[in-house]
């Protein structure tokens, strides 16, 4: 498949793409700063990619973005630039869920295929993660009932129920992936082996052919991002509580 992938959710630019290469897939990817540079350096280094694959934006079958959770511009910014591309030029847009991109990007780092039992978050700052919790079963992904923002000890709570995995089944490694560990320290999962991972756009690329199978592509016009929290910033009288509330237990 010919395929262009963009995720600006994080702290990092992640941009791919992809096209047949005989037998199997050739990719090209660009990695950059996020944030406020995202936003000047996209579109320059999308075309670019697509220069160095020799494809036109009207010759790919899809456009992925990262659609979230994530930072509210980042995702904004994705959305928005995968629908400029996709319009013009006649290209659905698949949406990918974020958290699924990190849980594959870990699965992929881990270099097999074996069972997992993943619980992906990220950073949403204002002391909460966003996080889901996906299985992996060697050949597909499940896909989660839910996603959750939360203080990391909720998260690390409901980290105590069953697994996933069918009771009769062999038990799957699980693991914890995402970019909030450091942060959180032992407030977030402790005891689950942790891997370091973003939902990056080659994740989006491995995902894409499965999730466009499963019909998930849409018209440029209905794309959008998945925001999860509606309230993306503290009162000043919210953090000067909260920075009281750590002092105090400090």
């Amino acid at each position: 498949m010919k395929l262009l992938a963009i995720d600006t959710g994080t702290s990092a630019l992640s941009i791919a793409v992809c096209r047949p290469d005989g037998a199997s897939q050739r990719i090209w990817s660009h990695s950059g700063e996020g944030g406020a540079q995202a936003s000047a350096a996209l579109i320059p280094a999308v075309l670019e990619l697509l220069q160095q694959a020799e494809l036109g934006l009207a010759e790919l079958d899809a456009i992925a973005f990262g659609a979230g959770p994530g930072s509210f511009t980042g995702l904004r910014t994705a959305c928005a630039v995968a629908q400029g591309l996709g319009f013009g030029a006649g290209v659905p847009l698949l949406p990918v869920d974020s958290l699924l991109a990190v849980a594959e990007q870990a699965r992929f780092s881990l270099g097999g295929g074996a069972p997992l039992d993943v619980y992906a978050v990220l950073d949403a700052r204002m002391d909460e993660v966003y996080a889901a919790r996906y299985a992996w079963d060697g050949a597909k992904w499940s896909m989660p009932a839910s996603w959750s923002v939360s203080k990391p000890e909720v998260l690390t709570a409901l980290a105590n129920e069953l697994p996933l995995s069918a009771p009769a089944a062999p038990a799957p490694r699980r693991i914890a992936a995402g970019n909030a560990f450091a942060e959180y320290g032992e407030r977030l999962l402790p005891g689950w082996p942790q891997v370091p991972a973003l939902p990056t756009a080659t994740a989006m690329l491995r995902l894409a052919p499965a999730l466009l199978a499963a019909g998930q592509a849409v018209a440029a016009e209905y794309a959008m991002p998945r925001y999860i929290r509606d309230k993306v910033a503290q009162t000043t009288a919210e953090r000067a509580a909260q920075k009281a509330a750590a002092a105090a237990s400090g």
